[in-house]
């Protein structure tokens, strides 16, 4: 599973031009569900996503000292399996590694399972939909979280 994992200062993700999620400060995270992908990768990615120390200190701004519960912020998470894309041959992406859709979707489902069971407030985009997503990267930080490079 692979993550893209930005801090915002707002996010919203809107479906035929209507709002369906959106937060203040926290986190927009895009997850890719690979073939393989499980329950393991399910706790590995929610874990990293809760506790990871992203956010300054208010006494200190240039060092990352706090996670996302402890700035009280939300979680907007959208599924992207554009994320298992792999381009080193040719020009088109070949999106073969992707977990089929009836497979990825519990997974998908999971990781906001696991995140709301820690009181993480999370939005969500709409699962296989066309989305538009808007977001103030906040740093700007972004960074990227992949269960199979866990070891």
């Amino acid at each position: 599973m692979k993550a893209v994992v930005q801090r915002v200062s707002s996010a919203s993700v809107t479906v035929d031009n209507q709002l369906i999620g959106h937060i203040g400060r926290g986190l927009l995270v895009l997850v890719g569900i690979e073939h393989g992908d499980g329950p393991d990768d399910v706790r590995y990615i929610a874990g990293k996503i809760r506790d990871l120390r992203v956010f300054p200190d208010e006494t200190d701004s240039r060092h990352f000292d706090r996670a996302i519960a402890d700035i009280g912020g939300s979680v907007l998470v959208v599924s992207q399996f554009t994320l298992a894309a792999d381009c080193r041959k040719g020009r088109r992406p070949s999106f073969d590694a992707a977990a089929p859709p009836q497979v990825a979707q519990p997974i998908y489902e999971d990781v906001i399972r696991e995140l709301r069971s820690h009181g993480i407030p999370v939005e969500t985009g709409a699962f296989q939909a066309t989305m538009q997503v808007s977001l103030v990267n906040d740093g700007p930080v972004t960074l990227l979280l992949d269960s199979r490079r866990n070891v």
